[in-house]
């Protein structure tokens, strides 16, 4: 159902991937220049508040965004009680391939760039996607993210442009970001939220989260793809 809202365009979506149907929030607001799919993290899904809130800030700056469910109800349901879907890297990134081939297939968004915002074992998914669809995606940004579940093979091949954020008192993933840096391909940086754990849930730091996304997607889907 679509809804008209002020200066955008909001509508639940279908996705296909292969022998699954999966739901997804589609928001276009008016002018779009670049589109970003989300990746959620372990056991969340597309209305998970943070990545709902930072695609409200990508809306604003011109950027269409499209949250979606990387599982079926029946995988989630099994996955809560076995964890087996929520590490499992290849089937999430394929769903996200999927999205991305959906969206251009869609004839009001197929001219628009498309970028990845991955949110923990999402970011993995994110870029294995990025590199499967290296034609396709301008840019991506992982939130709090395990980018190293995506392998340094892939890594060392992801030529996206590719913006790490980590907590600063998230100490382990900041080591793990590390060391996905050092592999990716392309254009690439790591920032730092100075007193943010894990889940950025302090006073301010999704804020921060939020601009240095949208800062970096736009730079890369819109910006450049105009020069």
């Amino acid at each position: 159902m679509e809804r008209q809202v002020a200066d955008h365009v909001e509508r639940g979506v279908t996705i296909p991937a292969l022998d699954a149907m999966l739901a997804g929030d589609l928001t276009v607001p008016a002018g779009a220049k670049g589109i970003v799919l989300f990746a959620h993290g372990s056991g969340s899904g597309r209305a998970s508040p943070r990545n709902v809130w930072v695609a409200t800030r990508l809306m604003r700056a011109g950027l269409a965004t499209l949250l979606f469910d990387l599982l079926t109800r029946a995988e989630e349901e099994r996955d809560v009680a076995t964890r087996e879907h929520r590490f499992d890297i290849p089937l999430l990134a394929q769903r996200l391939v999927h999205a991305t081939d959906w969206v251009g297939a869609q004839p009001e968004l197929q001219t628009l760039p498309v970028g990845y915002f991955g949110a923990s074992t999402g970011a993995a998914a994110a870029l294995v996607a990025a590199f499967e669809r290296k034609d396709r995606i301008g840019a991506v940004v992982s939130r709090g993210g395990r980018p190293d579940l995506a392998g340094a093979d892939v890594l060392s091949r992801v030529t996206a442009p590719t913006l790490l954020i980590v907590g600063g008192r998230d100490d382990v993933v900041i080591d793990l970001n590390q060391r996905a840096l050092a592999l990716l391909a392309g254009e690439k940086r790591l920032d730092i939220v100075p007193g943010a754990t894990h889940l950025f849930e302090e006073p301010g730091t999704l804020e921060q989260v939020a601009t240095l996304a949208s800062q970096w997607l736009v730079e890369f889907l819109v910006v450049q793809s105009a020069r």
